[in-house]
């Protein structure tokens, strides 16, 4: 999806894997920042504002990209690290993932989850994480909304 526009992307598929491929070619998302080959994005804001995340594999990953972490105890323990002080997680576009983090999460930290998919905002709520506030929309729009009203409160 294009997330100026909210068309479909052309050949959105294989734009993923060159995606895949361009942060194998670099060794990581931050030399990918570092080199200028990645410039925008939620990625490239972690690495330039020094933002801990945790990427975690899965079996259907693509790939997976180097800095994904494929045992699952240490991924969740780095999970756990990152989330301990956590008051608010947004949760997009990842349905396995968000109700793993949202299992993690103790009942007073806020959590908003947006996804597509209906269902991925009911499972979450099911499945103990009460709290969420489920928004159903696709992430490539829902992000800039999200900035253009970040950046009037500036």
């Amino acid at each position: 999806m294009n997330v100026n526009d909210g068309t479909l992307a052309i050949r959105g598929h294989r734009n993923h894997m060159d995606a895949i491929n361009a942060v194998f070619k670099a060794g990581s998302i931050s030399n990918m920042v570092k080199s200028k080959k990645l410039k925008k994005g939620i990625m490239y804001e972690c690495v330039k504002r020094k933002i801990p995340f945790v990427l975690a594999g899965s079996i259907r990953d693509d790939g997976p990209l180097p800095d994904v972490i494929t045992d699952i105890e240490v991924a969740q323990k780095k999970y756990k690290e990152v989330l301990k002080d956590a008051n608010m997680v947004i949760m997009i576009s990842t349905m396995l993932h968000s109700i793993a983090t949202g299992n993690m999460l103790p009942a007073d930290v806020k959590v908003i989850v947006v996804d597509i998919n209906q269902p991925t905002v009911t499972k979450l709520m099911d499945r103990g994480t009460w709290q969420a506030l489920g928004i159903v929309t696709d992430v490539g729009a829902f992000l800039p909304l999200v900035t253009r009203e970040i950046e009037k409160l500036k």
